[in-house]
């Protein structure tokens, strides 16, 4: 692949996951099995993982998707997604992964929400993902989706990770936590970026 003139991969293409989140990892190797690319953990070749300076999904999953991209001469791919609340204005947002502390526990972040959206009757929430895809050229495209529902208290399930136990998509009776990962994978906010991300760069 001429990587000067060509943004689109073939079956057997390198791609980096430019992700040292093991469930989001997972997740987009899961999206990724069709299309039969070689998957590669930035973690897994020793890519640093940049600080986060941006104000946005965008802006972060660009600087996650140049910084793998750079430091493994490979096209990188980086999700930046998070949990939006409306009677939190939009918190917790791009900080969503802070929330959880530098353990990573959500279950915190979670009482956290929940704490401070009080007796507010408006349970409204989205999860956003934006996929970055850089090479390194220094080429890049960014792709977005949402996916909206309600806060669910208490939480239930645990085939997510993250804040899915709390997240009652539109239209369903249980969590993301709750839900097979086959369903949640065909209508989940890092689906609706793949499918544009597919659309622009995957060749079936």
């Amino acid at each position: 692949m001429n990587l000067t003139t060509e943004t689109s991969f073939s079956p057997g293409d390198k791609l980096v996951v430019a992700s040292h989140n093991s469930g989001k990892v997972r997740e987009i190797q899961e999206l990724l099995e069709p299309f039969g690319l070689e998957i590669l953990s930035a973690g897994d070749l020793g890519a640093p993982e940049p600080e986060e300076t941006g104000d946005t999904f965008e802006a972060n999953a660009r600087l996650k998707a140049h910084a793998s991209a750079q430091f493994t001469n490979l096209p990188a791919l980086a999700d930046d997604s998070g949990f939006c609340v409306a009677g939190l204005e939009g918190a917790p947002g791009i900080y969503s992964a802070r929330w959880a502390g530098t353990d990573k526990n959500f279950s915190v972040a979670m009482s956290r929400i929940n704490d401070q959206l009080g007796t507010q009757e408006d349970r409204t929430a989205w999860f956003v993902c934006c996929l970055s895809i850089a090479w390194p050229t220094g080429k890049s495209l960014t792709f977005r989706g949402e996916v909206w529902g309600d806060i669910a208290w208490p939480p239930r399930g645990n085939k997510g990770f993250g804040y899915d136990p709390m997240f009652q998509p539109n239209g369903h009776a249980i969590t993301f936590g709750e839900m097979e990962p086959h369903i949640k994978h065909s209508m989940s906010h890092r689906a609706h970026a793949f499918r544009l991300f597919v659309d622009s760069c995957l060749r079936r």
